[in-house]
């Protein structure tokens, strides 16, 4: 076997391992476990599956995003049952190496969006951190306060607002559905915000966010938001919700902002007292 130019790991003298790390070698491409499997040995099969794979990961052989063959795949191709193959797998998702998700397979998990606590726009955070990300605006709404938004906005019944809805990408991966309610009166419009972060958009308008309250929380995906984040409905999302003001202390938006839970944390600076 011609190992030059490939990451090799021999288990115990029993099996080796081929990941082939051809630069550009495309992430879309699914990654075939090259093993040898004793199956006299008193090690479980998932586990000698398991194994070599959490190594290439963990050595960075296997890259973030990088697809992974399917578990029909893999168990016609090595001769093992389907649960043993999906117990593989899924124990490598437990550990938190791979993720799955629908309609793009299982792959290597994703580098985390880490964003310190600031009074930010998510969509700067993302840029200034070197990702690529676009917003597809899913929901633009004008209409009249109700009772619970003139409580939330400070603002008068029939005060006309608009609320929207964003679906925030970052590296060609759904990370963050975003609803805001706005005063009609410093609302950005659908084409600034489909092109700009909602903060951007507010300076257009010489509208500048001066301070917030924010209550950060977790919950399990619902199957709406699941699909617009292409996850299992009951995954882990991390939630925000933020009240913005002006200088003058008046309600600019109202957020509730969800993000996929695999791929977003945040930091938090702490003092003694």
């Amino acid at each position: 076997m011609n190992c030059d130019n490939v990451f090799v790991k021999c288990w115990e003298e029993k099996e080796c391992v081929v990941a082939d790390n051809e630069k550009g070698a495309s992430l879309d491409t699914p990654y075939v476990l090259d093993v040898i499997l004793d199956r006299n040995s008193t090690e479980p099969l998932y586990q000698q599956i398991y194994n070599p794979i959490a190594a290439l990961i963990e050595a960075g052989t296997l890259l973030p995003n990088q697809l992974l063959e399917d578990e029909i795949s893999m168990a016609q191709r090595l001769s093992i049952s389907r649960p043993t193959a999906r117990r593989a797998l899924q124990e490598l998702v437990d550990a938190g190496l791979l993720v799955r998700r629908r309609g793009v397979g299982t792959r290597v998990t994703p580098s985390h969006v880490h964003r310190q606590l600031a009074l930010t726009s998510l969509n700067d955070d993302l840029i200034k951190a070197g990702h690529s990300t676009r917003t597809e605006v899913l929901k633009y709404q004008i209409h009249l306060a109700s009772s619970d938004e003139v409580e939330l906005l400070n603002c008068a019944l029939d005060e006309e607002l608009v609320t929207i809805q964003r679906l925030r990408w970052i590296d060609d991966r759904p990370l963050a559905v975003l609803n805001n309610t706005i005063p009609s009166r410093i609302a950005p419009t659908l084409t600034e915000l489909s092109r700009y972060g909602l903060y951007e958009s507010f300076g257009k308008h010489n509208v500048f966010p001066a301070s917030a309250v924010q209550t950060l929380g977790a919950k399990n995906a619902s199957k709406s938001e699941a699909a617009l984040l292409a996850i299992e409905p009951g995954m882990a999302l991390f939630t925000m919700e933020r009240t913005a003001y002006d200088v003058d202390g008046r309600v600019i938006e109202r957020g509730s902002h969800v993000y996929d839970a695999q791929q977003y944390k945040m930091t938090f600076p702490l003092a003694t007292s």
